[in-house]
């Protein structure tokens, strides 16, 4: 099956009900990673992930159906070229879901760097198959909503839901089982702090890196099963409120991820200077008693996690942090 055969599946027509559709979501930052493709075109995952999302950090997009011959993409406010790799792949997903004879407009604003391992397209395509479900009124649950956003991103199916959430990976080779739902528990104390390393493009993108690393990286063999392990661990600790698991459980999974990107040939480091030193900040903390972790995706840009109490403490050990409670408004 392609993702063409899997959206004919899921979606009741291609007759747009109004001509501009609107679309809104946060970023999600993994817990549990996803790193690896068990099937590309249909981005079915390896293992199972959990993430949660930062409120106010994220995607806000507008579509507009035109009359033309190439869809028109603003990012941020600057118009692109349409052989702008950014243009080029929203075009190629829209392409699937394209009613006869019409172009799209879209305007998209990201409030997070654009491909710098800071979930940006996580909420990418979670906020554009929003305003498609808008624009085309399908009023489609958030089942198939996440598994639309998947064929987008793999995180984007994620990043439909406020707080705690996790994809499943499935099993079936259509993909119709992979798809990601909300957990119900709240965390009012938690903190998440951004630490900004580096916001530049990164060198090679999350795709192209996973495939690399599934494809020469021998030590990968023994991730998909630690994945699966971790997300339960990660779940448990929410259920139970256990932040010490929480923590230890996510920043062993994303060094144990960076492993086997960096035992890849050649080597994928998204790591700088900077990063490795941000790291030993957060160990020389915990030497000190203040309970904080890091977890890191595909990029040199630290995320912290510690509880409310030791807001002050971090804040004072990284000057520039940005920290956000996610389930506190």
């Amino acid at each position: 099956m392609n993702a063409q055969d899997c959206i004919n599946q899921l979606i009741p027509n291609r007759n747009p009900c109004k001509n501009q559709g609107f679309g809104e979501a946060p970023v999600n930052i993994a817990l549990s990673k996803y790193w690896g493709k068990r099937q590309l075109e249909l981005n079915l995952p390896t293992n199972s992930s959990l993430s949660i999302s930062l409120p106010g950090l994220g995607t806000k997009t507008q579509l507009t159906l035109l009359e033309g011959v190439q869809d028109q993409v603003s990012l941020n406010g600057q118009s692109l070229q349409a052989d702008d790799s950014f243009a080029k792949r929203l075009s190629r997903y829209l392409d699937l879901y394209r009613p006869p004879g019409l172009v799209f407009r879209i305007d998209t604003f990201n409030s997070v760097p654009t491909a710098a391992g800071l979930a940006s397209s996580a909420s990418g395509y979670a906020a554009l198959v929003l305003a498609l479900n808008d624009l085309f009124g399908w009023q489609l649950d958030n089942q198939k909503l996440s598994i639309l956003a998947r064929l987008g991103s793999g995180s984007a199916s994620r990043s439909l839901f406020p707080g705690f959430a996790v994809w499943h990976k499935g099993e079936r080779d259509d993909g119709l089982d992979s798809f990601a739902e909300a957990l119900p528990q709240s965390w009012p104390e938690l903190c998440i702090g951004l630490v900004k390393i580096n916001t530049a493009q990164k060198p090679i993108g999350s795709t192209a890196g996973m495939q690399q690393t599934v494809n020469t990286c021998e030590l990968y063999q023994a991730w998909p099963a630690q994945a699966e392990r971790q997300v339960k661990l990660v779940q448990q600790a929410i259920e139970q409120r256990d932040f010490q698991l929480l923590g230890e459980t996510a920043e062993h999974n994303a060094l144990s991820m960076h492993a086997t990107m960096i035992a890849t040939w050649p080597p994928i480091v998204y790591w700088q200077a900077e990063s490795i030193t941000a790291m030993q900040q957060v160990w020389a903390l915990r030497q000190q008693g203040i309970e904080v972790y890091f977890t890191m995706d595909a990029g040199p840009n630290l995320k912290l996690l510690f509880l409310a109490d030791n807001k002050k403490a971090v804040e004072t050990a990284f000057a520039d942090i940005q920290i956000i409670q996610p389930f506190v408004k």
